[in-house]
């Protein structure tokens, strides 16, 4: 019985998959843009997973220091928790896993040790995680050992990384950032289009049923193992069906 709590004890990690870009161009380079992840939708996703008893180790491509979008720092994305924005900002200066990252190769070397995987949003992975050859190899481990995949806001972009021939999420019902939001951030906050859009109509293109809330909901959905969510005000949404995810799967495991 001791052992059996050891292992379980044990088995609860978090693999946290970031982006290491911090420049975007947009109008085919015409215009760069500083970019990176979304500090609200990794820290309050980080904030769910650790206050519950998981444990988290944070990779991203060559094991380099993650960069926040500065844009995420506004306090528009923090309404009413802007204390929690603060503890943020102090995690990503001081926290020794956030600021040591492994590689994405040394996460796919010790996928069996993790229960889970969250990769959070920003413009950043559009660039770096959606051209890695290690993302579809992860994503394909998590899709089949059922283990909880939670995808927020871009991220579920990098479901289109896996060849349709193999790829285990179709048919699945997908959320992402929603083209009317998609819109507004080329619009009016980054003023230029990148390379890489149109996320909701390439996950229909490739055989996914995409759903979404309006635009600024607190919205998220779950279809088995893959939980996705729409934007940085999602978040408790999200939090609240991956939490759930993985209590199943460690049910199941039992």
């Amino acid at each position: 019985m001791i052992t059996n709590l050891s292992l379980y004890s044990q088995n609860r990690k978090i693999l946290f998959v970031l982006s290491a870009a911090n420049t975007l161009e947009l109008n085919k380079g015409q215009k760069l843009r500083q970019t990176g992840v979304f500090l609200n939708e990794l820290y309050l996703a980080y904030k769910s997973v650790s206050e519950n008893g998981y444990t988290v180790d944070f990779a991203t491509p060559n094991g380099v220091v993650a960069t926040i979008d500065e844009e995420s720092t506004n306090d528009k994305y923090w309404k009413e928790i802007l204390e929690i924005k603060k503890e943020s900002l102090e995690f990503i200066k001081k926290d020794n896993s956030f600021n040591n990252p492994i590689t994405l190769e040394n996460a796919i070397e010790n996928q069996a040790n993790y229960i889970g995987v969250i990769i959070p949003g920003g413009q950043g992975l559009m660039i770096d995680l959606i051209e890695d050859k290690n993302i579809p190899i992860l994503l394909n481990h998590f899709a089949k050992e059922n283990k909880p995949t939670g995808l927020i806001c871009h991220a579920p972009s990098l479901i289109l990384t896996i060849a349709v021939e193999e790829n285990p999420y179709i048919g699945y019902k997908v959320n992402s950032v929603s083209p009317l939001e998609e819109f507004v951030i080329e619009k009016f906050i980054m003023k230029g289009k990148p390379k890489n859009r149109k996320i909701a109509q390439q996950l229909k293109k490739m055989g996914l049923k995409y759903r979404s809330g309006l635009p600024k909901a607190n919205f998220a959905l779950i279809d088995r193992n893959l939980i996705t969510s729409q934007n940085p005000f999602s978040s408790s949404s999200f939090n609240i069906l991956y939490l759930e995810a993985l209590s199943g799967y460690l049910e199941s495991k039992k």
